[in-house]
Formats: C-alpha cells, sequence, structure tokens
C-alpha cells in the first residue's frame, strides 16, 4: 500500500478503493470486487541447490508488484508487498545466462523480455506456475499452481494468516513437490545441451491437438478430459492443475485481506510427502528422492512446513 493511501482523507480513500477494486482473473469465476484494502506479503524462497531466477506477470488491470524478475540465490529468500485485488502469475527461471550481446536468457521459464526483469512478458513453456487472484468472489483468495504449461521446477505454495484472516476448508498448502523432470515421457522432455532432461512439455506443447490444449470441439469441461499425459502430472502432483479443466481438485481459496503467501521452489519432499504421495507409481522415485541438488536449510521454517502440511493431509 503506498503512501498517499495512508495519507488521503477518507473520502478520497474511498474513491481509490473503488477504482482498483476490478481484477482480471487468472481462471474463470475468480472476478469480483471488494472495499477491503489489504496488503500482505509473497514470500519467495530458492532451496534448490542452484540459482532460481522468477519471474511474475501481473494481469492486465492489476496492480503490480515492486519487481517482475530477479535472481535467488540457494538458500534466499524475498519477500515483496502485495496490494489489494492484485492478480497474477509467478514462475521459476532455470539455467540462465547473459549473452555476448547482453541480453539475458533462461532455458526454462524465460520471458523473452532480453533483461533480468520480465517487464510484462509472460514464461515460456514449459513452467511450473503459481496463480493468485487477491481479494475475488466473496473476497476471497484464490490460488493455484498449474502444470497446464508444462513442468520445469517443484513448488509449494503455502498459505500464512495474519491480521485474523480466516484460514476456511480450503485454504490449504497445494503444489509439485516432486521432480517430474527425470520422470517426464520422452515425447514431453526438453533437455539442456549436455542432455540432462530439465522440463516437461504439457501435451498441447507437444502435439497442439485440439484434444490436448481443450480447444475447438473441446473447448467445455465436457469435452475436454483427462488424457493419459494430464493423468501423468496428476498423479505425480494431485494439488496441481493438470489440464485446463481441473478446477475441481486444484484451486483453492483463503480468506481475503490478512493471509500472505509463501512460494518455495524446491521444498523438501519428506517435509511435504502429503502433496504428492503417488509420484512412485508414475516412475518418479520414492517420497523424499529428487534429482534437484537441495540448499541447506536455514532455521525452523521447513519444520514449520511440515507439521502445517500434516495437519492438512486429511483433505485429500
Amino acid at each position: 500500500m503506498s503512501g498517499q493511501e495512508h495519507q488521503a482523507p477518507i473520502a478520497l480513500l474511498l474513491i481509490l478503493i473503488v477504482s482498483v477494486s476490478g481484477e482480471l482473473p487468472i481462471h474463470e469465476g475468480r472476478r469480483a470486487r471488494s472495499s477491503l484494502v489489504s496488503s500482505r506479503t509473497l514470500t519467495i524462497t530458492n532451496h534448490c541447490g542452484h540459482t532460481v531466477w522468477p519471474g511474475i506477470l501481473s494481469s492486465s488491470g492489476s496492480p503490480t508488484l515492486e519487481t517482475t524478475g530477479f535472481a535467488l540465490e540457494p538458500g534466499q529468500s524475498r519477500s515483496l508487498p502485495a496490494s489489494h485485488g492484485w492478480s497474477g502469475r509467478l514462475w521459476g527461471r532455470t539455467h540462465c545466462s547473459v549473452d555476448s550481446a547482453g541480453r539475458f536468457s533462461c532455458v526454462t521459464g524465460n520471458c523473452g523480455s532480453g533483461q533480468l526483469d520480465c517487464a510484462g512478458h509472460g514464461a515460456k513453456p514449459p513452467a511450473t506456475l503459481a496463480e493468485f487472484t487477491f481479494d475475488g468472489h466473496g473476497g476471497l483468495d484464490f490460488y493455484d499452481v498449474s502444470l497446464v504449461d508444462g513442468y520445469n521446477l517443484p513448488m509449494l505454495v503455502e498459505p500464512r494468516h495474519t491480521h485474523g484472516a480466516a484460514a476456511g476448508p480450503n485454504c490449504v498448502v497445494t503444489g509439485c513437490v516432486m521432480d517430474l523432470n527425470g520422470a517426464c515421457p520422452a515425447e514431453l522432455r526438453v533437455g539442456s545441451s549436455d542432455g540432462r532432461a530439465v522440463a516437461c512439455r504439457s501435451a498441447c506443447e507437444a502435439f497442439g491437438s485440439a484434444e490436448h490444449c481443450c480447444h475447438g470441439e473441446h473447448g467445455n469441461p465436457n469435452t475436454c478430459w483427462p488424457t493419459v499425459y494430464s493423468q501423468f502430472f496428476k498423479k505425480s502432483c494431485p494439488r496441481a492443475y493438470s489440464y485446463a479443466y481441473d478446477d475441481a481438485t486444484s484451486t483453492f481459496t483463503c480468506g481475503g485481506g490478512g493471509t500472505s503467501y509463501a512460494i518455495t521452489f524446491c521444498p523438501s519432499t519428506t517435509s511435504v510427502k502429503s502433496v504428492g504421495t503417488d509420484a512412485a507409481s508414475v516412475g518418479g522415485g520414492q517420497v523424499g528422492s529428487s534429482s534437484w541438488p537441495v540448499a541447506p536449510r536455514h532455521g525452523s521454517s521447513l519444520v514449520l512446513l511440515g507439521v502445517a502440511i500434516a495437519a492438512l493431509a486429511p483433505v485429500f
């Protein structure tokens, strides 16, 4: 929330609230207006054993965050304030570099801006996405982790309640904690220059068919159904979006206004096993294994996260 909002007279403040209350949702059914003003944070942490470059894209008409791209070394965190009505998506970029002409680019999650900031550009698939709409329908926050555009990194989203925000039964940890790159079907796999699997494409990107993309005659939930490929993602990560109409088990809500969110790349699979217990059955390795090197943990945040997720396990 800006300093002007704190200092404005009440009448002007009410006008400002109305003027910014509309937002564009990430998924359908989230458009709403709210008279609540809130300020919360997105805390982004890198627990991978390598650098991750988060990218951020705010929805059209939404307030923006203070940055659209930055670097996180292993073990680092950064907190970003988010205003009332913010709507957007966040992802991690990997294997990034600057060429001889000074252009910044990444092997996965590249936003094509040519610089560290994504500056209004979205992620090139495949990329694991965290999507948010704050203060949406009924004053609720809507959030999800989506593999509809494919997968490149393990990611977890954890609500953190402040200022007496109501949790609700659907306010839970979500994400995809398994390393799907190693288990990715060969026809979907994206490799680096040295042959290592670095991402897993969606079937839509790989094949472009209406059936896999939910387009044309398959452009509604009555005609677009899970495929063998979307089921691979769903079995591995039951709470993540696996295809366009996977809303029922993949969209989550929290009481708006006072809820902040922690987004973690490469979370410990041993402490969050309730999010993806079926990975072993589709070749992703046993829970607790990953090909991602993991950064050393500091403090007790991961212990607390494990306790929180264990308490939520009965949801599924």
